[in-house]
């Protein structure tokens, strides 16, 4: 009984150090990321929502952010980044690769 009180304890505590984690929004219009640039803060988990405005689907991809996720279209999605050091971290739409560019900017 003891362990179960300590696991509750456990979880509620942990529950608000994640719903601090600051949240940014990418939108997907047009097969473009809007903003093309995003400015994050260094040393920190952050939560990119990427929203999907287009009615098929993109996929975010970064090689240095090492994600990779398909958002169908009408939809949106979450990643979790970070913590990150300060520095340019580009992100592509590997479905729209000419168009949907960006740049995550840590400072």
């Amino acid at each position: 009984m003891r362990s179960l009180a300590a696991l509750a304890l456990a979880a509620a505590l942990a529950a608000p150090a994640y719903a601090e984690v600051p949240e940014f929004t990418l939108t997907i219009r047009d097969h473009r990321f809007e903003p093309a640039e995003l400015t994050v803060p260094a040393g920190q988990k952050v939560k990119l929502k990427v929203v999907n405005a287009d009615a098929s689907a993109e996929e975010f991809e970064s090689h240095e952010l090492n994600r990779e996720k398909v958002i169908p279209g009408n939809s949106s999605a979450n990643i979790f980044v970070g913590p990150l050091e300060a520095g340019t971290y580009p992100f592509f739409g590997e479905f729209h690769a000419d168009t949907a560019q960006g740049k995550l900017i840590v400072k």
